[in-house]
């Protein structure tokens, strides 16, 4: 990982990178999300800024965050992606050995252990992050019986976990299949299924190499053994007791066996670049992609006090660096639960406590480029690829002067539709820089 230490190289006005994940719905949605919330702050930057419409991967690619952040940044994920795992590997910390272990995004999950049907993806939400230490540590360390296997689990935020399959004598490879089903792997990139068949899928490799046929014999290994854990681990006994359901599977996608190599954002942009995240796979992308890396602690539930400590974060960061990037994950997670009404809270909670405090600090040296790595829209439950909103907003700039911030009201706006990610921040830095 290299951090570039260059000094501001042009940029006439800084920028702060404002990512809303998962904020977008369906533009055939008879009201967004958007359109229901009350977001005063949100709708200011509307009405004041030149805004638009983008995919933010390509027109028919529902992508999963990671590789949506990383075209948000500037690269084409095709071109630079490695796959979901080594990134939130790299944000939990965990070095892999480039050709011996293969890194995978993993979920605890609730499943029927004799038939594994699936029967939820994330444990209700209810796992908290000590209990899946716990059961993690339960299955770290694990040998496995060919191939000279072990494995590596680490829990990071709630039910999300990241498993490394390796070997000690025997090249492996990341071309292997998702175990989830919700995911379809094409590639190295994975794609939400909009629909799905609800149970545990054997690994298979995508190509006819030994080294991929091996990774996926380890890693159905590890996910028989896991259940034989995790089924009987004190727990999960404990939990089911109290009514909840048990953590009693790992669901694996996104393998990777490599960190992206790419130009850094510092050098490619010409000037500092700071990304704020409290996620690991955030975490990891702006390592990866050599930014200076705030870690945030996760939110306390407390949204006046979750979002004064990153905006504080925020006008700290902006004090030495040019672009500051920062990820709040709030609407994400009740798209995925099909809650609207909770969407909209999540919506309004960042528009009251960061949006709005930030439009009364921001001085006319700063301009504010506000966007969606996805849309999750609740009809759907999952990741779609409907474009999503996009305002940029600077001093002294021509608005398109529209009404709301919403997918609908965007579609007017002199940006048009974006048709990837990857072209709007050199875009705006080249505006920037001006």
């Amino acid at each position: 990982m290299i951090i570039y230490l260059g000094g501001n190289m042009g940029f006439n006005l800084k920028l702060i990178y404002l990512v809303l994940d998962g904020m977008g719905d369906r533009l055939s949605d008879p009201v967004t999300t958007l359109e229901s919330a009350e977001k005063p702050g949100l709708d200011f930057i509307a009405s004041n800024s030149k805004c638009g419409l983008m995919y933010t991967v390509g027109k028919g690619v529902a992508p999963e965050s990671d590789e949506a952040v990383i075209s948000l940044l500037g690269y084409d994920p095709h071109e630079v992606y490695t796959g979901r795992g080594p990134l939130e590997a790299l944000g939990a910390g965990i070095p892999i050995k480039e050709g011996y272990e293969v890194a995978f995004r993993a979920n605890f999950a609730t499943v029927d252990s004799s038939s594994l049907r699936i029967i939820d993806r994330r444990v209700g939400r209810s796992l908290k992050t000590e209990e899946a230490r716990k059961l993690a540590e339960a299955l770290d360390k694990m040998e496995l019986e060919k191939y000279d296997g072990y494995v590596r689990v680490i829990a990071t935020i709630g039910h999300r976990a990241v498993v490394v399959i390796g070997s000690r004598t025997r090249r492996l490879s990341p071309m292997v299949d998702n175990n989830d089903p919700a995911y379809k792997r094409v590639g190295l990139v994975s794609i939400a299924n909009q629909s799905f068949n609800p149970f545990l899928k054997e690994i298979e490799p995508l190509d006819n190499s030994e080294e991929a046929r091996a990774t996926a014999e380890l890693a159905n290994l590890f996910m028989k053994k896991s259940i034989e854990i995790l089924d009987t681990h004190p727990v999960n006994k404990e939990r089911v007791k109290r009514g909840l359901p048990p953590a009693n599977a790992l669901l694996l996608r996104d393998a990777g066996g490599s960190f992206p190599r790419a130009t850094p954002l510092g050098e490619k942009y010409g000037g500092r670049f700071t990304v704020l995240a409290e996620m690991p796979v955030e975490i990891g992308i702006g390592r990866a992609f050599g930014a200076e890396t705030i870690v945030m602690d996760p939110p306390t539930g407390r949204p006046e006090i979750d979002y004064k400590i990153r905006l504080e974060k925020t006008f700290e960061a902006l004090e030495k660096s040019d672009i500051v990037y920062v990820h709040l994950k709030g609407p994400d997670e009740p798209g995925h639960d099909g809650d609207a009404a909770l969407k909209r809270k999540r919506i309004e909670e960042i528009d009251r406590h960061y949006v709005q405090p930030l439009l009364a600090r921001l001085k006319d040296n700063t301009a504010l480029l506000v966007t969606a790595d996805h849309a999750t829209p609740p009809s759907v439950k999952s990741h779609t690829d409907d474009p999503v909103p996009v305002a940029f907003y600077a001093p002294g700039i021509k608005a398109d002067g529209l009404k709301a911030f919403s997918e609908k009201e965007f579609a007017k706006g002199s940006l048009g539709l974006i048709e990837h990610g990857w072209m709007l921040l050199p875009m705006v830095v080249k505006y920037l820089k001006e």
